[in-house]
């Protein structure tokens, strides 16, 4: 079994401090195989933010698979903005932005999905995928595949269209073809998993998708901060919601979720089957 500690629109410059010591704390105790932050580490992409960021993510075990969000470009400045958009980023967080964890059960690849043309929306480009498709096709079937992003292939209820990374379809057809299994977003702020068979008309494929809320911002957008634990077995992932207790002063397991796999498709598991055992 494989774990993974999902993280997501930390937002260094408009953090809640109260919440960095226990978050690191409990991670730690979760002890994870790989910890994922899917983007948005600072608020508004400075040096100061960043350095924080970094300060604090060097007190989480490692490895660590991060990619940038749309806040991880600067917003006012023109000239950084579009000639050198994740330069800051680059400098102080990793300038790996396809990074990849690899073992023999499962395989995690980061995409950076930040561009410096729109002010919050995302996108894919067909070199990107391509470089997923030749990292993954490679791979013994029974490996995890796990794709993270910081927008989103899915949406939970209520979420913007808008909100969809660009170039979704096209980037989904070429998953179904390598069977991934995961997609791991942030941005919206919003806590969500399951699966992609309602958006995409796909044949014998769904992947999973898990959606982390915002981990330490002051800007919860109507939920408490959280972020998720994920745990992969084979054909089964249980996705475990902590959320912070204002009354206890710390991150309680809120809500557990589990799914399988059939074949390429992946549901959620009924309670009757999880008490038989199935």
């Amino acid at each position: 079994m494989r774990t993974l500690v999902h993280l997501s629109d930390l937002h260094f410059g408009r953090v809640d401090t109260a919440l960095l010591e226990p978050l690191r704390d409990l991670v730690h105790r979760v002890d994870p195989t790989v910890v994922v932050v899917s983007g948005d580490l600072t608020q508004r992409a400075k040096s100061d933010e960043f350095e924080q960021a970094r300060a604090w993510l060097d007190t989480l075990p490692d490895p660590q698979i991060i990619v940038p969000g749309n806040h991880d470009i600067s917003l006012y400045n023109v000239f950084r903005r579009f000639l050198l958009p994740l330069d800051r980023y680059k400098r102080y967080i990793t300038d790996d932005l396809t990074p990849v964890y690899a073992d023999d059960e499962i395989a995690v690849l980061g995409l950076n999905t930040a561009r410096s043309l729109t002010f919050k929306d995302g996108r894919v480009n067909r070199e990107q995928v391509d470089k997923i498709r030749t990292t993954l096709s490679s791979l013994p079937q029974h490996v995890t595949r796990v794709v993270v992003t910081h927008h989103p292939f899915d949406l939970p209820a209520g979420a913007e269209e808008s909100d969809l990374v660009d170039r979704a379809g096209m980037a989904m057809k070429v998953f179904a073809d390598l069977g991934v299994d995961l997609l791991m977003a942030g941005h919206l702020h919003m806590s969500h998993a399951g699966n992609t068979q309602a958006r995409y008309k796909i044949s014998e494929y769904a992947a999973l998708v898990v959606q982390a809320g915002t981990a330490t911002s002051t800007r919860g957008r109507g939920e408490v901060n959280s972020f998720n634990v994920i745990r992969i077995d084979g054909q089964r992932i249980e996705v475990d919601r902590y959320g912070w207790d204002t009354v206890h002063a710390q991150f309680q397991l809120m809500a557990t979720e589990k799914f399988v796999r059939d074949g390429n498709v992946w549901t959620e598991q009924a309670e009757g089957l999880l008490a038989a055992g199935i």
